[in-house]
């Protein structure tokens, strides 16, 4: 059995409760932050501190601001008429990354997932319905995973926003089911846009 000093042992613990991270990564990072300079690990740690102190969710949309509000929101030039739907913040991101957007989104913070106890009144549904109460907004997009739970969520919603009278569309299939947006690929996820159905 490997025994390792008591800092030590901590710190990969630490970073074994990082997705993705498992022993052998968190074993491989501990001693690689062992190898690095003080500045450099005093630089990741503030950047840490930084996230946790400056972010914040913006409160029109739910994605990740700075300031006030979000980027998004403050771009005048984005299409207020047409809203995408998205489970998290980084989905708002691939999304973003095809070029292909030039509406606004709202951020859920997650799915409906009956088995890890996730029901609707967790979601930022309530929001979005307001948003939509103001009359602006002519097509939503819901984006959410092609998975049973996003399905789940994206059918929801749906009911939830159908006696609003505004178009409600589904991004199409170019993404396989199980997967999620965070991994595909720009094209990919652009041609799922472009193919999206009412729903």
């Amino acid at each position: 059995m490997v025994y390792y000093a008591p800092t030590l042992s901590r710190l990969i613990g630490e970073l074994l409760k990082l997705p993705g991270i498992g022993p052998k990564t968190a074993q491989r990072l501990a001693f690689y932050l062992l190898k690095v300079s003080k500045e450099d690990v005093f630089a990741l740690s503030q950047a840490i501190v930084d996230v946790k102190e400056k972010l914040k969710f913006c409160p029109v949309c739910f994605n990740i601001a700075e300031e006030e509000l979000c980027a998004i929101c403050r771009d005048p030039g984005r299409d207020s008429s047409t809203l995408c739907v998205v489970e998290e913040a980084n989905d708002l991101l691939a999304v973003e990354k095809t070029r292909e957007f030039k509406g606004l989104y709202h951020v859920l913070g997650g799915i409906i997932s009956p088995l890890e106890g996730r029901g609707p009144e967790r979601l930022n549904a309530k929001e979005l319905l307001h948003r939509l109460e103001r009359g602006t907004v002519k097509e939503v997009i819901l984006a959410t995973n092609p998975t049973a739970e996003g399905e789940a969520t994206a059918m929801y919603l749906s009911r939830l926003l159908k006696p609003l009278g505004v178009k409600m569309t589904r991004i199409a299939r170019g993404l396989p089911m199980g997967g999620d947006l965070e991994y595909a690929d720009e094209v990919t996820l652009a041609k799922a846009l472009e193919g999206r159905r009412e729903i």
